[in-house]
């Protein structure tokens, strides 16, 4: 059987994906919706290489990768007292834009424009403030100035060798002086043209053809050579260490190294500094490379970051006695990436997609108690290989969000055998549990510590992944039929028609239930106290707490059952249905109308998921890398325990806490204590559950930092339930340590 990823984006124009533009279909209207309470972009993580068009004092422009140009202001920027083409200092905040045989410069702060009209015979070759460097047909350099506004003043170059070959002109950090790379006789030379009286100044004659080179109004570095731009003719330039690292800029009397051509693995380029009078190095910023450069006024701007969420342009100034500052300056947003699976579970959106570049991640947005996200992209996983896909797979992979905070999903390798795989409370660790050589399977369902795997082979199989394990454990096998599982409790069919039976699986009690279905169930889901199960044909819930029975939609699937209502899509009107069941009887609206072009195929956690521990719904709204959040709007259930992992060491400290998990049903604030059995509390422990599991650590200290020493303890833990429905949970138990 062929096996590939089942994936078709529909995405939209002027998308850019790292530096190369995205060819994409026509964006499709807004879906008919309940208003979305907020929408994330899934973006890549790759750091984007930036330039900058124009860099002076009171701003620059910036453009990443092949995107348009965006222009930034400098919030502290001072305008001259004085601006104007008879007055170069002020050129610092000139932009020049050139149209044809005209030049039109613009003072940024305080509005002055002059024009220099290129005459017939010259060739723009350059500009820098308020002059423009041109070439006439004999090969001789001219500086061009505009001379009250409009007419142009025409200063030829001086002191160019006669028969050199211009092969490169580039601005710095000066409005001053601009340089010329040459070749005569075989050989490559870099020098300055003053551009105030078109002195031209050879400083630097190179053993290489295209020499790395920096200047500014002090000094200019050349194939590692360096010379102060006012020293005497004849002068030879002092040799410096080479370096991996290249030139970038001189700010003051320090030489910026960045980008270096090779770095160790696992360490980050970073811009160094180097002072060109007593050699002294210093670190000016960490993960910096990919757009470093100079500035008119004498500085230099530069990209530094951890990764594409967190990349920023960085201004780079001189401090009153000569040392460098850095201040942040512009957000670079990341690239857009496709969404290749999500799932959103205890008030936390996961997505899967390359978002490291070439490489597959989980990520995650923290959502409010209103499902609106309140965070920047979080890497939820380590970065991850590819997978093999089944066809009609409603994700690649398929995946289910715990509650937990993690993740489970299934992984095929290039041979067809397949793993349950974990991963979410970390970015290193993954944790992996074969299914013996099974194939072409599907997971079933999961909560916390536990996933459901249905194989090929006709087996089913319960993956625990428990606290602090090192990888997963099969902890039982059976013959495959519909299950659920919901907390420490798994749910199949029972002997008789429409019996259900729920078996406990940490003391092996059960438990059988009469759901008043017709059949034996096809398919069985669990959510706090509500069964659902289906034949195909008829559906019904089965309310645990009251012994409801209620009658639900079973005209189309896939259906997801969520706390209180069930979701279901028409995979012809393209609707999104919730049925809310939640007051005993049914009532069916449409939730949202997704776009009619698929981005993932199939249904539940393809195009669209649940948060079976809260009530929100998300969804591809149709935008290359977009998922929108919706409300579902039905109460949710009081705050309870599903199940707990509570153990009593005898011995703790900071290596190794008491680290508990109470997995509840939706996410808390809580409070732990620690009380000695004379009734002194000797530590409260407070926090937020990572998904709807309560993950404290107690490393044995009291409140003090002192020692809390041996005996038996008793902890109480109260959970708050962060969307305020319900009363507060209370749970307690005993300890002895030492």
């Amino acid at each position: 059987m062929s096996r590939s990823r089942r994936l078709v984006h529909a995405a939209v124009g002027g998308v850019v994906v790292l530096s190369c533009t995205v060819l994409t279909a026509p964006a499709q209207a807004a879906p008919e919706a309940d208003e979305p309470v907020g929408t994330v972009r899934l973006v890549t993580e790759k750091r984007v290489t930036v330039d900058y068009p124009w860099a002076g004092a009171s701003g620059f422009q910036y453009r990443p990768g092949t995107t348009s140009v965006t222009t930034v202001d400098y919030p502290d920027a001072v305008p001259p007292a004085h601006a104007g083409p008879d007055d170069l200092a002020s050129g610092t905040d000139v932009v020049n834009s050139r149209d044809g045989r005209t030049v039109t410069q613009r003072h940024r702060s305080t509005g002055v424009t002059a024009t220099v009209t290129i005459p017939s015979g010259h060739a723009y070759r350059a500009a820098a403030g308020w002059s423009v460097l041109t070439m006439d047909g004999t090969g001789a350099l001219h500086v061009l100035r505009a001379v009250e506004g409009t007419l142009t003043e025409d200063t030829p170059v001086t002191g160019f060798p006669a028969g050199a070959r211009p092969v490169l002109y580039r601005t710095g950090g000066s409005v001053g002086r601009l340089a010329i790379v040459y070749v005569l006789d075989g050989k490559t030379s870099v020098g300055l043209v003053d551009l105030a009286d078109g002195a031209f100044r050879t400083y630097v004659t190179s053993d290489e053809a295209t020499p790395q080179f920096a200047f500014n109004d002090r000094w200019l570095v050349a194939d590692w050579k360096a010379i102060r731009v006012d020293a005497e003719p004849g002068t030879e330039p002092t040799a410096l260490t080479r370096a991996d690292a290249r030139p970038e800029a001189v700010v003051g009397d320090q030489l910026l190294l960045g980008n270096p051509t090779f770095v160790q693995g696992g360490t980050e380029a970073a811009l160094t500094a180097r002072s060109l009078v007593t050699g002294a190095s210093s670190t000016v910023l960490t993960s910096s490379f990919g757009g470093i450069g100079p500035t008119l006024d004498g500085g230099a701007l530069a990209t530094a970051g951890p990764s594409s969420l967190d990349w920023n342009i960085h201004r780079i100034t001189l401090t009153d006695t000569g040392g460098l500052t850095t201040t942040k300056v512009a957000r670079v947003p990341a690239a857009a990436t496709g969404v290749q699976g999500l799932a959103v579970a205890g008030g936390e959106l996961f997505l899967h997609g390359a978002t490291p570049g070439a490489s597959l991640r989980y990520s995650g947005f923290q959502l409010d108690a209103d499902g609106r996200p309140t965070g920047a992209q979080t890497p939820r996983s380590p970065a991850l290989s590819g997978t093999t896909c089944l066809p009609g797979d409603a994700a690649c992979p398929q995946l289910e969000a715990l509650g937990d905070g993690r993740v489970g999903y299934l992984w095929t390798d290039s041979a067809g055998q397949e793993s349950v795989l974990n991963v979410g409370l970390d970015t290193s660790t993954i944790l992996s549990e074969p299914t013996d050589g099974d194939s072409g399977g599907r997971l079933a369902g999961g909560t916390g510590r536990y996933v459901l795997y249905n194989g090929s082979s006709g087996k089913q199989r319960l993956v625990d992944f428990p606290r602090a394990a090192t990888g997963g454990e099969t902890t039982l096998t059976r013959d495959r039929t519909a299950a659920a599982v919901w907390g420490q409790t798994l749910w199949t069919p029972g002997s008789t028609q429409g019996s259900v039976t729920g078996r406990n699986l940490k003391t092996g009690t059960t438990t059988t239930l009469a759901t008043g279905a017709p059949c034996t169930p096809t398919d069985l889901q669990a959510v706090n106290t509500w069964l659902y199960w289906t034949c195909g044909g008829t559906a019904g819930v089965y309310d645990r707490a009251t012994s409801r029975k209620i009658t639900v939609p079973a005209d189309h699937g896939p259906a997801r059952l969520a706390d209180g209502f069930l979701l279901r899509e028409n995979r012809t009107t393209h609707e999104l249905l919730l049925t809310d069941f939640h007051t005993g009887t049914a009532a069916t609206r449409t939730l949202v109308k997704l776009p009619a072009t698929d981005q993932n195929t199939g249904g539940s956690n393809g195009r669209w998921a649940v948060d079976r521990f809260g009530g929100h719904i998300a969804y591809l709204n149709g935008t290359y890398g977009e998922v929108s959040i919706v409300a579902g709007g039905v109460p949710t259930s009081p705050l309870a325990q599903m199940e707990a992992q509570v153990y009593s060491p005898s011995v703790i400290g900071r290596s190794m806490p008491w680290s508990p998990v109470w997995q509840l049903n939706k996410p808390s604030t809580w409070t732990l204590t620690l009380t000695k059995a004379s009734g002194t509390v000797v530590r409260t422990l407070t926090g937020a559950s990572t998904g709807a599991a309560v993950r404290p650590a107690w490393d044995g200290t009291t409140d003090t930092g002192a020692g809390a020493g041996s005996g038996p303890f008793t902890w109480r833990l109260t959970a708050h339930p962060r969307d305020g429905r319900g009363p507060d949970l209370t749970l307690s138990g005993t300890m002895t340590l030492g």
